[in-house]
């Protein structure tokens, strides 16, 4: 079943943090309905009864540390699909890759980010939905890297989803389509909506290393060339990034 276009949840305790990001959405799309949840009891039951199109959650919803990790649990088990963005106070170093286990889209951490970053990733996330539910699957010789059309969602190696946030999907894509150029610190830039230092861009590219190592233990393809880049070589792969 198609999901309807015009109805997202904002799951967060704080009124006065669920009033701006529900207010930030209105703004950036004023077609959309914001329906505003504010305890896991009532998200949980709103979850089972709309098709939303997409979530804005808190990891923490009053005492519950955890709130929101269960009802990410509860999206998978109704098999909806439903994009999920996680903006939480949680530090991220250690939260946004549980959250990438858990199959969220994005993570922003509270305070850390300002109206444009994330209206531009909500924006992101919803555009990618909308295209992953328009296009159907292309199939693909088994040792290809697949990419979503928009760069945004399910890149597949060996026909196995690679797990990463947005993010190091932009990285990913930018330097497949660049192969066998070398990509400059300031063109990956381009794709960061935060962050954007040789350290954190280190930290994406570790984060491909580990995801493609998930699906493909023997991946060795990307290693570290002091001076020079970043050289990924491997079947239908040859991509690389400048570190000097």
């Amino acid at each position: 079943m198609a999901i309807p276009r015009n109805k997202v949840a904002v799951i967060e305790d704080d009124r006065p943090t669920s009033e701006q990001l529900t207010g930030w959405i209105r703004a950036a799309r004023p077609e959309l309905q914001v329906d505003q949840w504010f305890d896991r009891d009532a998200a949980e039951a709103a979850l089972a009864r709309e098709r939303y199109e997409m979530v804005v959650l808190d990891i923490e919803l009053g005492r519950e540390r955890n709130a929101g990790i269960a009802l990410i649990n509860e999206i998978n088990k109704l098999n909806a699909g439903t994009p999920v963005l996680v903006v939480s106070a949680m530090p991220a170093a250690i939260y946004r890759g549980i959250m990438k286990a858990l199959d969220a889209w994005d993570y922003l951490q509270k305070t850390s980010f300002d109206e444009a970053e994330f209206i531009d990733t909500f924006l992101d996330i919803l555009r990618a939905a909308r295209a992953r539910e328009a296009t159907e699957p292309v199939p693909v010789a088994p040792e290809a890297l697949q990419l979503d059309p928009l760069w945004q969602r399910s890149p597949l190696w060996k026909g196995q989803r690679i797990n990463l946030p947005l993010t190091a999907q932009r990285i990913l894509a930018t330097l497949y389509q660049r192969a066998p150029q070398v990509v400059s610190y300031e063109e990956l830039y381009d794709v960061v909506k935060s962050g954007r230092t040789r350290d954190n861009v280190r930290k994406h590219v570790s984060t491909l290393r580990e995801a493609l190592k998930e699906v493909d233990p023997s991946f060795d393809a990307i290693e570290n060339v002091p001076m020079r880049g970043v050289p990924v070589v491997g079947p239908a792969m040859t991509v690389g990034m400048d570190v000097a």
